[in-house]
């Protein structure tokens, strides 16, 4: 009971390290497992036991006979089915061409690449090493991110990392399930015609109870034949489900059915998606953090030692610096992104959970099995993770300043609220040439945002995944544009430090409107002016304007008029070579260089 309190509470605590510090959370979690198993086993000891023994003898420990192993295919089919519904099928043709070849061109360079590599440097048999080389195909958002999130980068660099991560997840996941059980057939993967008709059953069946029971459990949540706080539940047992029933009918089947699942399931119109996502992803932190501790504590110390010599260094190089920097240059031939640009994506190309979770299980089972060269691929596979992890959480900030991708200053706008209002200003911003993304829970205003060609998400500000967003890496002006006066105030208070480098600003509110002595530092545009006039002006103005200056007095003149005229609205102040900056609500401090210009919304000015 202690150890089994013990993993849970490391765990989280790790987890808790993970984002206190900004690494990934895997980083620590195995360091731990490592420390509390095969390190406490030989160094801190007296009596040579592990401080948690997930197994001892094949009888004794937390998981006694093959329980562990049941234990660990039920949790990797729990990650896999959440990794399978990120999985969106329209977001792979909206990502571009770049991204899709990474997951495609860039898996099959790695595929081959490493394991050839693996085959020559330590003989290991070709369906061992076709096993490592699929295992360390995936990079996964949960390591990529944390690793990026303080690098201000360009978009299109911080675009292709993320969904590179994201969309390569369940891909590479299915391509080891693949090559695993074609490996666990009959005649430990011997190419007979017998191990054939198992890999046709295995493929079969996976494929065939994923797709249908997918359809089955979206019906029945639509039809709504099941109470809401069931729902999740309901989702959790149908996973664990078909994992055992897919395994019963063609044995190794579970896992590549539950990846099938979920990737349907997430490509459903099922309005339960997202709250079923935010379970998963709960339930996932929990069994990742469980499982990692328990992986890593397995591993015997007789089982480092074989990859310590110098022939593991040599995969690691050919893998990191071979290998990657090959499919991101195929990948990327033609494309926009320039030389520097691929070089630092080349560089970072951590390992992530999905590598090291299921290189676990498939290790011990054929080392159960006694498939010869079985007992490298764990050891291996942790190796590349741990190390890609440290290279890149180490030196990725470092190196994007030396290859000069480094934003020096954060110019991109962060508007939270896609309303009227916002969709008008953005798409001013947009068409000067600053990046600019909208925010808002509200999908009807997100689709007209996009429909305008402005970046749009679909977020709730009270969630942390917007901090966790790495394509707003290059965002430092925040803009609060919403009808709230309360969410304004707690956007500024939360995302400040973020996203507001160069300025936070929201609107005054009702109560603040008109009170010139009630100016708040950090109001937008007019102390005249709150949301609902703002909106007023825009449905009977929609269009946004500029005017020439000739001096500052013909500005405060301006000025003064906006404060007398409802229907003129004072946005930025625009100089000679195209740069805007906002007016704040207190504008009396508002600099006016030389042939700089009003830009505003409402009816036309023509008279001074």
């Amino acid at each position: 009971m202690i150890e089994l309190a013990g993993i849970i509470i490391l765990g989280i605590l790790a987890q808790w390290v993970a984002w206190k510090l900004k690494i990934p959370a895997i980083l620590p979690l195995i360091l731990i497992g490592l420390l509390v198993g095969p390190i406490a086993a030989e160094f801190l000891s007296e009596d040579g036991t592990k401080w948690i023994e997930p197994i001892w003898n094949g009888k004794e420990g937390l998981f006694p006979g093959e329980s562990l192993f049941y234990f660990v295919s039920l949790a990797i089919s729990i990650i896999l089915f959440e990794g399978g519904l990120t999985l969106k099928l329209n977001e792979i043709k909206n990502v571009g061409p770049v991204i899709t070849k990474l997951i495609t061109i860039g898996s099959v360079v790695t595929f081959f690449g490493a394991a050839i590599a693996a085959y020559y440097i330590f003989n290991l048999s070709w369906q061992i090493s076709f096993l490592f080389s699929a295992l360390i195909i995936v990079t996964g958002p949960t390591v990529i991110t944390p690793i990026l999130r303080n690098i201000p980068l360009k978009k299109d660099v911080s675009a292709v990392l993320k969904w590179e991560g994201i969309l390569i997840d369940p891909i590479g996941a299915l391509v080891a399930v693949l090559v695993f059980e074609f490996i666990s057939v009959e005649g430990g993967g011997e190419f007979t015609k017998t191990a054939l008709i198992e890999f046709a059953k295995i493929v079969l069946f996976g494929f065939t109870f994923g797709f249908t029971f997918a359809h089955a459990l979206n019906f029945i949540i639509n039809k709504k034949w099941v109470p809401h706080y069931l729902l999740n539940v309901l989702a959790l047992a149908s996973v664990l489900g078909v994992f055992v029933l897919s395994d019963a009918f063609a044995h190794e089947s579970g896992l590549l059915a539950v990846v099938v699942m979920g990737m349907v399931l997430g490509n459903s119109n099922s309005p339960y998606l997202k709250e079923l996502l935010y379970f998963k992803e709960s339930l996932s932190v929990l069994l990742i953090s469980i499982l990692f501790i328990l992986l890593a504590a397995n591993i015997n110390f007789d089982d480092l030692l074989l990859i310590y010599n110098w022939k593991t260094a040599l995969l690691f190089a050919i893998v990191v610096f071979v290998i990657r920097p090959i499919g991101v240059f195929l990948s990327t031939h033609n494309s926009s992104l320039k030389l520097n640009e691929k070089i630092f994506i080349s560089w970072v190309g951590p390992r992530g959970i999905v590598a090291a979770g299921i290189a676990s299980l498939f290790g011990l089972k054929l080392a159960k099995n006694g498939v010869p060269g079985a007992e490298y691929i764990t050891p291996l596979v942790f190796m590349i993770v741990l190390g890609t992890v440290l290279l890149n959480a180490t030196t990725a900030r470092m190196f994007a300043k030396v290859i000069g991708v480094f934003l020096t200053k954060s110019e991109g706008i962060l508007i939270v609220g896609a309303s009227k209002i916002s969709r008008l200003i953005g798409h001013y911003l947009e068409s000067n040439g600053r990046h600019v993304v909208l925010i808002d829970s509200n999908q009807n205003n997100i689709n007209k945002a996009r429909d305008l060609g402005l970046e749009a998400i679909n977020s709730d500000v009270y969630s942390d995944k917007l901090a966790d967003n790495i394509e707003l890496n290059d965002v430092g002006y925040l803009m609060a544009l919403t009808g709230n006066s309360e969410i304004n105030n707690y956007v500024i208070d939360k995302f400040k430090s973020q996203f507001g480098e160069n300025g936070t600003f929201r609107l005054v509110s009702s109560t603040e409107m008109n009170d010139e002595q009630n100016n708040p530092k950090e109001g937008l545009f007019s102390h005249t002016n709150d949301y609902n006039s703002l909106n007023e002006v825009a449905n009977n103005y929609p269009s946004i304007n500029e005017i020439k200056l000739d001096s500052k007095e013909h500005f405060e003149r301006l000025i003064e008029r906006t404060e007398k005229d409802k229907e003129i609205v004072p946005l930025f102040i625009k100089n000679k070579t195209g740069i805007l900056d906002i007016i704040p609500s207190n504008n009396k401090n508002v600099k006016i260089g030389e042939d700089a210009s009003l830009v505003y919304l409402g009816k036309l000015i023509k008279v001074v």
